[in-house]
C-alpha cells in the first residue's frame, strides 16, 4: 500500500513538471513555430532535391559519321527523355569548350566509319566522354548511354536476322524493378526524411531541456524541490518523445497522402518501431543535455552527434559500400536501423520477425543512452 501511494505521488509530480514543461514549449511563440513550421518545409524541399533521379541533361554530340546510322543514332539521343537539350558540335575544339565549360554533361562522337562497319558486320565503337567533376551523375548517364546504343546495336541485329537462332542471340532481356515498379525515387527519399527530420526535432527539443534550466537559473529551484533525479529527467524527456511521436505521424501522414509514397505494411509494426526510435534519440538527447551547461552546448552537441549519424544511416550512401568496420560502427546508430525498418514496411511489407534485429538494437541503445545520461545527471548534482 505504501509503496503504491509512492508511486501515485510520483506521478503526480512528474505530471506537474510535464504540464510546466509542455507550457513553456507552447507558450514560446519562436518554438512553437520552430517545431511545426521546419519540418513541413525541409519534407517538401529535401523530397524534391535529395534525388538520385537524373534530369535535364545537356549532351553534346559530335557525329563524324555522314551515313544513315549515324544520324540515327543521333535521333535515338534526341529522343531519350533524360536528355533535354542536344548540343551538336562542328570538331573537336567545339567539342571540348562545350565540355570544359559545362554546358553539357556528357559527349558522344560518333566515329567517320560507324556506318561502314555496321554495314560490314564488323565492330562499331561509339566514344562516351563524361564530366569527371560530377562522378555519380557522370556515371549513371554514362549506363543509360551504353544502354541506348546497345538496344540499337541489338535492333539492327534483329532486323538483319530472321532466324529463331539469331533472334534469340541478340534478344534483350526484360527487367522488372520490385518494390517500386517504375523507379520513383520519391518512394526511397520519403521514409528516409521521416526518420531524418523527426530525429531532428526531437533532438533539438530534448537537448535543450535540462540546458534551458541550468542556463536561466531555474535548475537549483528544481533540485530543492521534492522531485528526484529521475523524475525530473522522465519529465524533462516526455515532452520531446511527445513532440516526436506527433512529428513523425504528421511527417508520415504527409508523406502518403501529399507525396503519394506507398504504405504497403503494418501501420501499427511502424508505430511500434517508431516508438523504439524516439525513445533511443531522447536517451541521445538527455545525455548531450546533461553535458551540457548552456543552450548554445546543447545546440552544437546536437549537430555534432547528427552529421555522423546521418551519414553513417544508409541514407546518403548504402551501409555495404561503407569500409567493414565503419559498418560494425553504424551499428551503434539508431537512425540506421530505423531507416532499415520504415523503407520495409512501407515499401515491402515485411514482419516483425524481419525487424527484430533492428527493434533490438534501438532497444539496447535506449538503455544505455538512458542510463548514461542519469548517470551524468546524478554526477553533476555532486
Amino acid at each position: 500500500m505504501a509503496r503504491s501511494s509512492a508511486f501515485i505521488v510520483s506521478l503526480r509530480r512528474i505530471q506537474a513538471l510535464l504540464i510546466k514543461e509542455i507550457a513553456v514549449l507552447w507558450n514560446d511563440r519562436k518554438t512553437r513555430i520552430l517545431i511545426t513550421v521546419p519540418p513541413m518545409i525541409q519534407l517538401v524541399i529535401f523530397a524534391f532535391t535529395a534525388t538520385m533521379d537524373i534530369r535535364n541533361v545537356h549532351l553534346a554530340v559530335y557525329n563524324k559519321d555522314h551515313g544513315n546510322h549515324g544520324q540515327e543514332l543521333a535521333q535515338r539521343l534526341d529522343g531519350a527523355p533524360i536528355f533535354t537539350r542536344l548540343i551538336f558540335t562542328r570538331n573537336e575544339a567545339n567539342l571540348r569548350e562545350t565540355m570544359d565549360s559545362g554546358k553539357a554533361l556528357c559527349a558522344v562522337v560518333i566515329p567517320q566509319d560507324f556506318s561502314r562497319a555496321l554495314h560490314a558486320g564488323t565492330t562499331a565503337r561509339v566514344q562516351i566522354i563524361l564530366d569527371g567533376r560530377r562522378s555519380n551523375t557522370a556515371q549513371i548517364v554514362s549506363g543509360y548511354l551504353s544502354e541506348i546504343i546497345q538496344t540499337y546495336y541489338s535492333n539492327l541485329s534483329i532486323a538483319k536476322h530472321t532466324s529463331h537462332a539469331a533472334v534469340l542471340k541478340t534478344a534483350v532481356p526484360l527487367v522488372r524493378h520490385w518494390y517500386n515498379v517504375n523507379l520513383i525515387y520519391l518512394w526511397f527519399t520519403l521514409p528516409c526524411l521521416v526518420g531524418i527530420i523527426t530525429t531532428m526535432i526531437t533532438m533539438v527539443v530534448t537537448a535543450l531541456s535540462v540546458a534551458r534550466e541550468k542556463e536561466m537559473g531555474t535548475f537549483e529551484q528544481l533540485l530543492v524541490s521534492p522531485l528526484t533525479p529521475a523524475e525530473i529527467l522522465t519529465a524533462k524527456a516526455l515532452p520531446a518523445f511527445i513532440i516526436g511521436m506527433f512529428e513523425g505521424s504528421v511527417l508520415l501522414a504527409a508523406a502518403v497522402f501529399l507525396f503519394g509514397a506507398p504504405m504497403a505494411g503494418s501501420l501499427a509494426l511502424l508505430y511500434a518501431s517508431m516508438f523504439v526510435f524516439i525513445l533511443s534519440i531522447t536517451g541521445v538527447g538527455l545525455f548531450i543535455s546533461s553535458l551540457s551547461r548552456t543552450q548554445q552546448q546543447a545546440i552544437l552537441g546536437t549537430f555534432i552527434f547528427l552529421a555522423p549519424a546521418i551519414l553513417l544511416s544508409g541514407f546518403a550512401t548504402p551501409v555495404d559500400n561503407m569500409p567493414d568496420w565503419l559498418q560494425t560502427a553504424t551499428l551503434a546508430n539508431p537512425i540506421r536501423h530505423f531507416l532499415t525498418i520504415i523503407r520495409g514496411v512501407m515499401l515491402k511489407d515485411i514482419g516483425i520477425a524481419d525487424i527484430s534485429a533492428n527493434l533490438a538494437a534501438m532497444l539496447l541503445i535506449s538503455v544505455c543512452t538512458l542510463t548514461i545520461g542519469v548517470w551524468l545527471f546524478k554526477r553533476g548534482l555532486k
